[in-house]
C-alpha cells in the first residue's frame, strides 16, 4: 500500500542514518559507531569542539528518525484498517466506474449556489459564512495571530483545537494527517475535484531569529555571497531588511534553512504527500513542492546570479536579447566567436559541453549537468572569454563544503521527482522571490527534460505580474520543443508583489513587476494564449496536444472565463487534458466545483497538518481573504442564498453525494 510503503521509507532512512558511513566528516572529527547518512553535512553543527559537534549532530538527526518513526507507527497503528478499506474501496471503484458520470451544464458567470456548494453540508455553508464574516473584519484580520494564541492560552490545547476545527481550521485546512484527509479527498473527487496537496506545517519564527537564519545560509564560508565577479548583481546580493522573506507576503508560505537534517526531513514529508496522493486519489492529484525547502538559499542566490551572467554573456554572442533559442545560432557560430581565445582545449571542453538540437542550433549555456548528483558548480560554469584570450569563472571558486551542499539539494529534489514518476504522481515547483528564481526554474527546466520524456510530471510556476513572464515561458516552450521533452505549467499572478517592488526600490535595481493589476492581467492573459495556441498547433499536425501542461491557477473568476473562452476558440476540449484549473481549498468554491462538475479539469489546493502547527498558514489565509472583499462580498451573497434555500426546504442535515468522475 501507498502509506505503507512510506512507512517502509521513513523506516529505512532511519536505518542508513544508523548504518551508513559517512562521507563528508570534518578533518578532526571523530565518526560516531553509526555515522551520519550520506548527503548531510556533520559541518552544520561544527562548534569549537570539532567532536563534540558531530556527535551532538549525529543525536539531532537519530531524534529526528525517532520522531518520524514515532510519528509514522502512531499513524499507522490507528490507520492501517481505515486505510485497507479505503484502497479497498478504490480498487472496487476502479473496476467497476459509473457506467454515466454525472455531468452538469456550466454557468460561466458561476453564480449558480446549488453548483457552487452541493458538495458541502449546511453546517459546512453556515461555518463558511460566519468564517467570511470574520475575514471581514479589519481589526480581527490585523490581529489574527495574536488573538489565536491569546485563545490557545485561556482555552487551553484541547478546547481551541475543538474551537478551531469549527472555524478556521475546518473551513481551510482538510485534516491532521494523511489518513484523516482521506474522507475529503474522497469527497471532492465524487463532486470531479483532484487534490493538489501540500503538508502545511511552519515554524513560528520570530522576525529577528528568521533574518538571524537567512542572512547566515545566504552567506558563503568565504565571506562571500555572490559571484567573484567586480560588477555583481544587486538584486542577487543579501540585504537585511529583507532578510524575513515573509515581509510583505501573505499568500506564500516560507521556509527558513536551519541544516542540512531539516531538509533531509522536508524531503520526506514530501514524499508522503506523494505517497498520500497516489494512495487517494488513484494517482491523478499533484503534490506542491519549494526549492527553498530542500537547501540552502545561498546556493540558489549564486546560481541565479550565474544564470545572469551567462545571459550577459550570451548577449555578446546572439544579440541585445540574450536569448540564443530565437536567433538559432550554431555550435559554428560559437567556434568562431570563441576562436581568439588561446587555450584551445578548455574551449574544446568547453563546447562538448554546449547542448544543441538534430540541426547543431543551440540550446543555451550548458546546464544539463547541474541535475547530476556529482555536479561541481565552481567547474561547470568557467566560459572562454574572446576579450582576455583566457577561461574565466562566471561563480567564484565554491568550497567543498558548499559544492556538498548543492549535490544534496540536487538529490533530494531527484529522489522526490523520481518517486513521483514511479507512482505516476505530478510535481509542481513553486515560484518564489525572483532572486531566487532564475535558478529554481533552471533546475526545474532539466528536471522536466529528464524525468517529462513520456508525460507531464514536473511542473513550473510562472508569475504573471513579472514583466518578463511571456518571453520566460516561450522560452522554455521553444527549449521543450527543441529538446523533446513534454512542458508543464503553472500560471499564477503571484505572490511577492509588494516585497520585489520595495526590495528594487531600496536596493536600486530595476522593479521587475508590472505597473499595475491590468497589467498583470494582460500578461497573464497573453501568456495563456500563447500556451493554447501551441497546443492547437500540436493538435493540428497530429502530435500529442499533452506535450504541453497548463494550469490556469487563479480566483480571478475574469481569468478563468477568459481560459474557458479561449479554449472554445481554440478548440481545445477539457477531454484533451491539457488545461486544468486550481484554486485553494475554503476559497471561490464557486468556482472549482461548478467547473469540475462540468467535466473541466478541476484542482483544490489542500493543506493539511496538526492544528496548533499551522496557525501561521491560517494567518496567510484570514489576511489574504481581507485583501480580496469583492470575491468574498460574492461569495457569501451565494452562501446566504443557499443556506435559506436548504433551510426553507428542511434540508438542515443535508448529505452530499456526488456521481462526479475528475476528468
Amino acid at each position: 500500500m501507498a502509506f505503507l510503503r512510506s512507512v517502509a521509507r521513513c523506516n529505512s532512512l532511519v536505518s542508513r542514518k544508523v548504518s551508513s558511513t559517512s562521507s563528508v566528516l570534518t578533518a578532526g572529527s571523530i565518526p560516531p559507531a553509526g555515522s551520519s547518512p550520506r548527503g548531510i553535512l556533520l559541518s552544520d553543527a561544527l562548534s569549537a569542539d570539532p567532536n563534540q559537534a558531530s556527535l551532538s549532530y549525529l543525536s539531532q538527526v537519530l531524534a529526528g528518525g525517532h520522531l518520524h518513526q514515532r510519528r509514522f507507527r502512531s499513524v499507522a497503528a490507528t490507520a492501517t484498517s481505515n486505510r485497507a478499506h479505503v484502497e479497498s474501496k478504490q480498487q472496487h471503484q476502479q473496476q467497476n466506474p459509473p457506467s454515466s458520470p454525472q455531468r452538469d451544464p456550466l454557468d460561466v458567470g458561476f453564480n449558480d449556489p446549488n453548483a457552487a456548494f452541493k458538495s458541502k453540508t449546511t453546517f459546512e455553508l453556515i461555518r463558511a459564512y460566519f468564517v467570511y464574516l470574520l475575514c471581514s473584519s479589519e481589526f480581527l484580520v490585523e490581529n489574527n495571530m495574536k488573538l489565536m494564541k491569546l485563545a490557545q492560552t485561556v482555552l487551553g490545547e484541547k478546547l481551541f483545537t475543538l474551537v478551531m476545527k469549527y472555524t478556521f481550521y475546518g473551513h481551510f485546512v482538510a485534516g491532521e494527517d494523511q489518513v484523516k484527509i482521506v474522507p475529503t479527498l474522497e469527497r471532492l473527487r465524487s463532486f470531479g475535484v483532484k487534490p493538489i496537496l501540500d503538508y502545511s506545517v511552519e515554524e513560528d519564527l520570530s522576525q529577528e531569529e528568521a533574518e538571524k537564519r537567512e542572512v547566515e545560509a545566504s552567506v558563503s564560508s568565504t565571506g562571500t555571497n555572490l559571484s567573484g565577479e567586480a560588477t555583481s548583481l544587486p538584486q542577487y546580493s543579501v540585504d537585511k531588511t529583507f532578510a524575513d522573506r515573509r515581509y510583505k507576503v501573505q499568500s506564500a508560505r516560507t521556509y527558513f534553512y536551519l541544516n542540512e537534517a531539516t531538509c533531509e526531513r522536508n524531503m520526506e514529508t514530501f514524499l508522503e504527500c506523494l505517497d498520500a496522493v497516489k494512495g487517494a486519489t488513484f494517482g491523478t492529484g499533484i503534490t506542491a513542492i519549494k526549492l527553498t525547502a530542500l537547501g540552502r538559499p545561498q546556493l540558489l542566490l549564486q546560481l541565479s546570479e550565474v544564470i545572469m551572467q551567462a545571459r550577459n554573456y550570451m548577449m555578446e554572442l546572439a544579440g541585445d536579447t540574450g536569448n540564443v533559442l530565437t536567433h538559432h545560432k550554431t555550435i559554428q557560430d560559437l567556434e568562431r566567436y570563441l576562436s581568439k581565445v588561446t587555450d584551445k582545449n578548455e574551449v574544446k571542453k568547453f563546447l562538448e559541453k554546449v547542448t544543441s538540437d538534430k540541426d547543431g542550433i543551440l540550446h543555451l549555456f550548458p546546464w544539463s549537468g547541474i541535475i547530476n548528483e556529482d555536479c561541481e558548480l565552481s567547474e561547470t560554469f568557467r566560459v572562454p572569454d574572446p576579450v582576455t584570450g583566457q577561461m574565466r569563472r562566471l561563480i567564484s571558486q565554491i568550497p567543498p563544503k558548499e559544492e556538498e551542499m548543492f549535490r544534496n539539494m540536487i538529490r533530494r529534489l531527484n529522489t522526490i521527482v523520481k518517486t513521483a514518476q514511479d507512482l505516476d504522481v505530478r510535481i509542481m515547483i513553486d515560484a518564489e522571490q525572483t532572486y531566487f528564481q532564475p535558478a529554481i526554474s533552471r533546475i526545474t527546466l532539466e528536471m522536466m527534460r529528464k524525468y517529462n520524456t513520456e508525460k507531464a510530471i514536473v511542473f513550473n510556476t510562472y508569475q504573471c505580474y513579472l514583466k518578463n513572464t511571456y518571453k520566460e515561458v516561450c522560452t522554455d516552450l521553444e527549449q521543450a520543443k527543441r529538446q523533446n521533452f513534454y512542458f508543464g505549467a503553472k500560471l499564477v499572478r503571484g505572490a511577492y508583489i509588494e516585497q520585489e517592488r520595495a526590495r528594487a526600490a531600496a536596493l536600486g535595481y530595476e522593479d521587475p513587476t508590472n505597473p499595475s493589476f491590468e497589467a498583470t492581467t494582460e500578461m497573464y492573459h497573453k501568456t495563456l494564449t500563447e500556451c493554447l495556441r501551441r497546443i492547437r498547433i500540436l493538435k493540428d499536425a497530429k502530435e500529442d496536444p499533452k506535450k504541453i501542461a497548463i494550469m490556469v491557477a487563479s480566483h480571478n473568476e475574469d481569468t478563468v472565463r477568459f481560459a474557458i473562452e479561449k479554449m472554445k476558440e481554440i478548440g481545445i476540449h477539457p477531454e484533451d487534458k491539457v488545461i486544468c484549473f486550481g484554486q485553494l481549498l475554503g476559497m471561490c468554491d464557486y468556482i472549482t466545483f461548478p467547473l469540475g462538475q462540468a467535466g473541466y479539469s478541476a484542482y483544490k489546493y489542500i493543506p493539511y497538518g496538526p492544528v496548533n502547527e499551522v496557525l501561521p498558514y491560517l494567518s496567510r489565509r484570514a489576511q489574504e481573504n481581507k485583501g480580496v472583499l469583492q470575491k468574498i462580498k460574492k461569495e457569501k451573497r451565494l452562501l446566504l442564498s443557499e443556506i435559506t434555500k436548504r433551510l426553507a426546504k428542511g434540508q438542515l442535515f443535508y448529505k452530499p453525494k456526488g456521481n462526479y468522475v475528475p476528468i
